[in-house]
């Protein structure tokens, strides 16, 4: 949420794509002050643990929503959408930028105690390095991946099939990548990892949990499936009885790459 009530992007917005979804909803939402009187009530009496997740134009406007949060009653974390553009640099995204990403964590943690989980974006060279500069701001743990900027087009028309031109790639599609992201910000950093990108089976979301991650989120099979918690809940309580395990903690982070790494060069 931004602090002020945003509209988004015209229709169309959604675009299935092969093995994913394409979406450019422009983060539509009723701003932090909305939010915080007439949603937050709703959530907390029914017992939910919220987690907000909140956008800013500039790193004051960060700042101004988490210190709100923070004195708001049932906020239980914050995730930092660091994928949106900072207009005092050109456009440029926050969490495109090592010292951008670090900037805005920073702001926030000066404000706030409440735990803080930057949202890492995938559309950089090197994402740990971002999950270190996260870390060395004073993240509490990390989220990622957020979608990849990608397109599609209406040959017939030759014009974008998304009002905004370009969107987010989520779903299978992108999962070996995310897969891949989360381990390599195991490697370098201590915090926990919320992982995410194209969890469709409870495998999918072993494979994170195996690479590094110590919980995922899951966003498009709720498109496709609005009962698919269940699924995987179901799903990872039969590989822990299968493999004589107690608790999906003891999963995190096992990966048994023998001597391999994860340095790839193209031939």
């Amino acid at each position: 949420m931004f602090l002020e009530e945003r509209e988004g992007h015209p229709p169309a917005r959604i675009v299935e794509t092969p093995s994913g979804m394409l979406n450019a909803i422009g983060l539509q939402g009723i701003g932090v002050h909305r939010f915080v009187a007439e949603k937050l009530p709703q959530l907390r009496d029914r017992g939910a643990v919220v987690i907000a997740n909140i956008c800013g134009s500039t790193i004051d406007e960060y700042a101004d929503i988490a210190r709100i949060l923070d004195a708001a009653d049932g906020v239980g974390a914050i995730e930092l959408n660091i994928s949106c553009p900072n207009i005092k640099k050109g456009g440029m995204m926050f969490g495109c930028s090592l010292q951008g990403t670090h900037d805005v964590v920073s702001a926030v943690r000066r404000v706030t105690q409440l735990p803080l989980i930057p949202k890492l974006t995938p559309n950089v060279t090197d994402v740990a390095a971002f999950a270190v500069a996260a870390q060395d701001a004073g993240s509490d743990a990390v989220s990622l991946v957020n979608t990849f900027l990608a397109m599609a087009i209406d040959v017939e028309t030759r014009h974008p099939k998304l009002s905004n031109i370009v969107g987010g790639l989520s779903g299978p599609a992108i999962r070996p990548i995310a897969v891949r992201m989360v381990h390599e910000c195991r490697q370098a950093v201590d915090l926990p990892i919320i992982g995410m990108g194209g969890i469709m089976t409870a495998e999918d979301a072993l494979e994170f949990i195996i690479a590094g991650a110590s919980a995922v989120q899951v966003g498009t099979a709720n498109f496709v499936d609005p009962f698919i918690w269940g699924k995987l809940t179901t799903g990872l309580t039969d590989y822990l009885q299968r493999h004589d395990l107690s608790n999906v903690a003891e999963l995190v982070g096992t990966l048994d790459a023998g001597k391999g790494d994860t340095m790839w060069t193209s031939s």
